[in-house]
């Protein structure tokens, strides 16, 4: 199973921020959007990636004035990403290793989506679901 398939059930629209806002704003939008990550982004260009981790550690650090400083003071610049054509399998292990939830998807240079740990889990119940009902269907007809 492959990251495209992911995306056209769930969708490709891609919540985001610009690098200028207040971190509040973001964390408003997280709040309003019920989501954990927001990608940071001039027009089509990725800057970045803001998570809840990120906020929790700046509060952390320095308090709640940080809510006013500029999401690119914050948010993570070295942000991993995957193709659609990537396998299920694969993202897996990339979000295990590296300990992120979140993982844009990325085809011919433009942000196509964004894959999280639920996403993933989703996925997999359903395809052990459909799994199951079939097995049972052909076992009744056995």
């Amino acid at each position: 199973m492959t990251v495209r398939a992911i995306l056209d059930t769930k969708g490709h629209d891609v919540e985001s921020v610009e690098p200028g806002a207040t971190l509040a704003t973001a964390v408003k939008r997280l709040a309003e959007r019920k989501i954990g990550a927001v990608l940071v982004m001039t027009g089509t260009r990725m800057e970045g990636i803001l998570s809840e981790r990120d906020i929790v550690r700046v509060l952390a650090e320095q308090g709640a004035s940080a809510l006013d400083q500029p999401i690119s003071s914050v948010m993570t610049r070295r942000v991993v990403s995957c193709r659609p054509t990537d396998t299920v399998a694969a993202i897996m292990e990339m979000m295990t290793l590296g300990k992120f939830r979140h993982l844009p998807v990325i085809e011919g240079g433009v942000v196509v989506g964004l894959i999280s740990i639920g996403d993933i889990v989703k996925w997999r119940v359903h395809e052990y679901e459909s799994e199951q009902e079939a097995l049972t269907q052909y076992i009744k007809t056995a």
